[in-house]
């Protein structure tokens, strides 16, 4: 998809977890509860950061707004936040509820979580206050406190970081003649959605994920009967180059993916890597942007980076056949060229295309630089039209030594091949011969009768399909699937739920 991101905020690398009721003293009381509860969590962290989670649960009267306030003690400051309105004043921050998630009832919980910036300690606040009441303590002073047991020097053991494992491992995929089969020759369809974020949040310095990937957050996906997940990337990100902060960028940034590969996977979900934005100036056409960096969709990939990107992807990734590759977002050198045959010749072939001013990096390109490094993984290639032109894909696919090439097409309810009759007549023919996958497909509408047709169709011949996107925006500024990250669906999104439940359930 090449609409502007949108502003919902999330970085990670590592995880390590602090809950708040460990760090403040227990204190009981005979017929007194407190009138709210707060768990916080450090979720991750890194040498000038952490990631943290925040869980409110309201015990007192319902309430139709509310304001979480607390405390830091070594100077860290907020950077970024999801799921609530925050903003920090001095050494205290407040969180105020979005629209979407005021009312909360007696009982009810909330959660949400921020990013901010730390040197040196980084303890855990020790106050919080729900619209102005005290949480985590009585609400009236105990008059025969219980004693608290004197605490034994018993070693714990730590929490463990590594994601859960469900016990239904992803398989272990590679192409047999149209089809994506497993290691016992069974056919496997890949139907999903798209978890945007690594392509943007990076570039423009706000972190690394777009709202939360931990656990619980990868378990709403699964819920939905997903059985994969495809995750955009940005190369100048992966490659940690000088433009990029270091928090988001090289190590932080593949230890993130390679954590959010994990989790994906231990839901028993295939993960896609795939390459969303890339380096190299374009000004003509239907530019996203005029900006030489990674901060947009560009009409081709370019030669004096992506090919280290893929090289570095595959190389993490080869012995982990369960993962696949899309090479390339959404090509449009058709917008660049002046003719059909130019375009498809710098899909294939890069090199100096008319109209692009950058060196292209071809498909041939990126498949050597895979298939280079040892990797066997399936590799996706998109076609022209920001990939809703397959018309000449059989004619100018690279070639891939190993076999395990497939076909990738976006379509929505805009794209000039949006029907059954050009499915029929462009798409069909490839999917006769190699595996075919839609890796997004979605509408503006806020409703769901376009992906319905495409579904059906996709359905019928046994083909794959994601859903654009697992982000928590507004279904009418572009196609979002959710409303909060617990898997509440939009208008547009519950037709996906609905369709995978019943294929699945």
């Amino acid at each position: 998809m090449r609409h502007p991101p949108r502003s919902v905020l999330l970085a990670v690398a590592g995880s390590v977890a602090l809950v708040v009721g460990a760090s403040l003293p227990i204190v009981t009381a005979q017929g007194a509860t407190s009138v709210c509860t707060v768990e916080y969590s450090v979720t991750s962290q890194w040498d000038a950061g952490f990631q943290a989670a925040v869980k409110v649960t309201n015990n007192a009267a319902a309430v139709s707004s509310w304001s979480l306030g607390f405390d830091f003690a070594n100077g860290q400051k907020v950077t970024q936040g999801w799921s609530a309105k925050w903003s920090q004043s001095g050494t205290t921050v407040t969180a105020s509820n979005e629209s979407w998630n005021g009312s909360l009832g007696t009982g009810a919980s909330v959660s949400a979580g921020f990013i901010a910036s730390k040197s040196g300690a980084n303890a855990v606040p020790t106050t919080f206050k729900l619209n102005g009441a005290t949480c985590n303590v009585d609400t009236e002073p105990p008059t025969t406190p219980t004693p608290t047991p004197t605490p034994t020097s018993t070693p714990t053991t730590p929490p463990s970081t590594e994601p859960p494992d469900t016990g239904d491992q992803p398989p272990v995929l590679h192409v047999s003649g149209n089809k994506l089969v497993d290691a016992a020759g069974t056919s496997r369809r890949l139907l999903g959605v798209n978890r945007s974020g690594g392509e943007f949040m990076c570039v423009q310095g706000r972190g690394i994920w777009d709202g939360p990937v931990d656990d619980a957050a990868i378990k709403a996906i699964a819920d939905w009967n997903v059985n994969t997940v495809r995750i955009p990337l940005n190369e100048e990100c992966w490659l940690g180059l000088s433009n990029i902060n270091s928090a988001y960028g090289g190590a932080n940034y593949i230890n993130a993916v390679k954590d959010l590969v994990a989790r994906v996977e231990a839901h028993g979900m295939t993960p896609i890597v795939e390459l969303h934005w890339t380096y190299g100036q374009y000004t003509g056409n239907s530019a996203g942007c005029s900006d030489v960096h990674a901060s947009c969709q560009k009409p081709m990939p370019d030669m004096q980076y992506t090919p280290s990107f893929w090289t570095g992807v595959a190389n993490t990734f080869k012995s982990d056949q369960t993962v696949v590759f899309d090479l390339f977002n959404e090509p449009y050198p058709d917008r660049a060229t002046s003719t059909t045959t130019q375009a498809w010749q710098c899909w294939r072939d890069g090199g100096t295309c008319p109209g692009i001013g950058y060196e292209v990096a071809g498909m041939q390109d990126l498949v050597d630089s895979v298939r280079a490094t040892g990797a066997k993984n399936v590799v996706l290639a998109g076609g022209l039209a920001y990939s809703n032109d397959l018309g000449q894909w059989l004619t100018y696919k690279p070639t891939d030594p190993t076999g395990n090439l497939a076909a990738a097409y976006h379509v929505y309810n805009f794209n000039t091949c949006a029907n059954e009759s050009c499915w029929n007549s462009t798409l069909a023919p490839v999917a006769a011969q190699v595996p075919l996958v839609a890796g997004e497909i979605g509408e503006n509408t806020c409703s769901h009768g376009f992906v319905d047709q495409v579904m059906k169709w996709f359905d019928d011949r046994g083909l794959s399909y994601l859903g654009w996107t697992w982000n928590a925006w507004d279904c009418s500024s572009g196609p979002s699937l959710i409303s909060a990250y617990d898997g509440t669906p939009t208008a547009y999104g519950i037709g996906l739920r609905d369709h995978l439940r019943a294929l699945n359930g």
